[in-house]
């Protein structure tokens, strides 16, 4: 019987996690460990509303004191986790929680490149956030290193407070990772049409100082302000002492959230690579509702109750005035085709929709501003619809 759950991690998968297991009718203990001093809170407007100084930071919390108190969590927040043991997870401050059920939702830490001096922002955390917000208001000029979805978000909204903007991106267009070559071209635009210099297959070599990066080439690019956002990595360093872990690419589990390797450990969120029973392989799904997808399934599973079928991933990125949607696995296809817009052939940008296909199966759509049309290719994927259908509609 389980009566003590220890959720590590108290972002919006930890906090999801707790919620689910209570509204699922468990009674029992939950403690909830955060590495951050801050009451829970969403990731997402870091890059965006808190970024820009739309929200206060108060905005942003899932769960202050007082809610957390009426779901009946304790917490540990300021207090990472620093191992992990049969029936225990232990602290950093010397504290043993036993556990019958270990949730991990430690998230990832954003990537910094060698030599990169502390100075030189990244942005993972609210205080990450409330630091960058504060040096693009004293500047005029920001250098972004990676054109994935945070350096182009935070592009975006230098433009919009009119600051000289360069973004360099060793691949050969911007958000190829999540969108793929074809749709990442749309992304380059956006960042061109705004005034952003994008300079595609450019490499560094290194960091001048502070404001300064030298490319491959030999030249230097400064700045007032230097973003680097390359991606994130699973916050694993704290499970260094098991070594039967698999965390090649975040903890190994099945199809429940299970951790390989363990008993009555489970994982959720940008650490967890969950095994895909409709596509095979394992993948980490780093999107906000993915994780709420997922800490409902860890729950049920944790209790014994009934799956439901699995979600179709989802995410969101919010750039120079649009909403780019994707939803499935564009990583499945092996061909993009258009089905709304003209902006894989040249014309806006706005209003494209670009469907992914592996052989004849609709694996993934993307969007540009044109969320009526995303919303009815989801369903379509939802419904395991083939291409046929899907041109058709």
């Amino acid at each position: 019987m389980v009566e003590r759950v220890v959720v590590v991690g108290a972002g919006l998968g930890g906090v999801r996690t707790a919620e689910q297991l209570r509204n699922q009718g468990y009674r029992g203990r939950i403690s909830l460990v955060g590495a951050e001093p801050h009451a829970p809170y969403d990731r997402p407007p870091l890059s965006k509303q808190i970024l820009t100084g739309a929200w206060t930071p108060e905005r942003i919390v899932l769960k202050d004191a007082d809610a957390l108190t009426g779901l009946d969590v304790d917490t540990y927040l300021g207090v990472p986790a620093a191992g992990l043991r049969t029936g225990a997870v232990e602290l950093a401050d010397g504290t043993t929680l036993p556990a019958d059920a270990v949730v991990i939702a430690t998230g990832a830490d954003a990537r910094r490149l060698p030599g990169q001096p502390e100075a030189v922002h990244t942005l993972r955390t609210l205080d990450d956030a409330l630091a960058l917000r504060s040096a693009l208001g004293k500047a005029s000029s920001l250098l972004v290193v990676g054109a994935g979805f945070i350096g182009a978000e935070v592009a975006s909204a230098a433009r919009d407070q009119g600051l000289d903007v360069t973004v360099l991106e060793a691949g050969p267009v911007p958000c190829e990772r999540a969108l793929g070559p074809e749709v990442g071209v749309l992304c380059a635009r956006l960042l061109r049409e705004a005034g952003a210099d994008l300079r595609l297959g450019t490499k560094m070599t290194g960091f001048v100082d502070a404001h300064t990066v030298r490319l491959a080439d030999g030249s230097e690019v400064s700045a007032d302000v230097v973003l680097v956002g390359i991606g994130a990595a699973p916050r694993l360093d704290w499970l260094s002492t098991n070594p039967d872990l698999d965390v090649s690419n975040g903890l190994a589990c099945d199809t429940t959230g299970r951790v390989l390797g363990t008993t009555g450990v489970w994982a959720v969120g940008d650490v967890a690579a969950w095994e895909d029973p409709g596509h095979g392989g394992r993948f980490r799904y780093e999107h906000w509702t993915s994780v709420t997808d997922q800490a409902t399934v860890v729950a049920r599973d944790i209790l014994g109750g009934e799956q439901t079928a699995p979600a179709v991933p989802y995410f969101w990125s919010d750039q120079f005035g649009l909403k780019i949607q994707m939803a499935g696995r564009p990583q499945l296809a092996g061909t993009v085709q258009p089905l709304q817009g003209e902006g894989l052939s040249g014309g806006p940008v706005k209003g494209t929709v670009v469907g992914y296909f592996a052989g004849d199966r609709f694996v993934a759509v993307a969007g540009f501003g044109a969320a009526k049309h995303v919303a009815k290719y989801r369903m379509l994927l939802v419904k395991g619809a083939e291409k046929s259908e899907v041109l058709a509609a």
